[in-house]
């Protein structure tokens, strides 16, 4: 836990907005981990607020977050300035595994599962892995860091709209030709978009899911956000998002 400082904090979309803190001291993360924020030090609104991890800045010694204004959290959150301070536990959970010789990847994210593939292209890129990003979102409107991710890759757009990019979903891009050149694939995002993209991948192409969900403790005490999965022995049981995600390989995510 550790009180950070804001260094910058603005809406970058309709009810989305970055906020970048100063990095904790021996900061050690990996992508598709995320902050658990509390966002008073009031007596309202205790529970945390977990956001994915978006992009570590080394040079500055920071690191950023993008995320949705939608309840009484995160509009307490939004009223935040340049200089304030906040609670902050983290990077927490289980991130996205890089696989060594992978040569192609592909990631997918829909509307706030987007930021989490920002660090991820990042990182592949880095490692010499050719990154193809499928982004979907409702559309243009609530549109966000698709130049940041231009910078690791070819980036796909869809839109439920057609407002930006080809209206449809984001399984549409994944032909059987772009399926056939990944060595692996990351996934973050509702869970519709997420349970489509497990059937379009499943016998083709290995790869991650990272599940949204409630959390409460964010440490894996409270069972707030436990999960259906697929245990070694084949049965169906349950694992807890925050603690053992909420990166789990794409065969061990069950939706029923």
């Amino acid at each position: 836990m550790a009180r950070l400082t804001i260094l910058e904090h603005r809406e970058i979309a309709d009810n989305m907005r970055w906020l970048l803190f100063e990095a904790p001291k021996d900061l050690q993360y990996q992508p598709g981990q995320f902050l658990h924020i509390r966002v008073t030090d009031g007596v309202d609104h205790l529970l945390r607020r977990p956001i994915s991890l978006c992009k570590v800045d080394g040079g500055r010694k920071a690191l950023g977050v993008a995320y949705r204004v939608g309840g009484k959290g995160t509009k307490l959150l939004a009223g935040k300035n340049v200089g304030d301070t906040l609670d902050v536990l983290g990077p927490l959970g289980k991130g996205f595994k890089l696989h060594e010789g992978d040569r192609h990847a592909i990631l997918v994210g829909g509307g706030i599962g987007v930021p989490p593939m920002v660090e991820l292209a990042d990182q592949l890129h880095r490692n010499g892995v050719k990154v193809t990003a499928i982004v979907g979102f409702q559309s243009k409107s609530v549109a966000i860091l698709i130049d940041d991710l231009k910078q690791y890759g070819d980036v796909l757009v869809s839109t439920n709209d057609g407002s930006l990019g080809r209206q449809g979903f984001v399984t549409d891009y994944m032909t059987d030709e772009l399926l056939a050149s990944a060595d692996r694939f990351y996934a973050c995002g509702p869970t519709p978009m997420l349970r489509a993209v497990q059937a379009k991948m499943e016998g083709r192409v290995a790869g991650y899911l990272s599940l949204e969900e409630r959390m409460g403790c964010g440490i894996g005490a409270c069972m707030a956000c436990v999960t259906s999965c697929r245990l070694a022995d084949g049965s169906i049981g349950y694992k807890k998002v925050c603690k053992d995600g909420p990166v789990f390989p794409a065969p061990e995510v069950y939706f029923a």
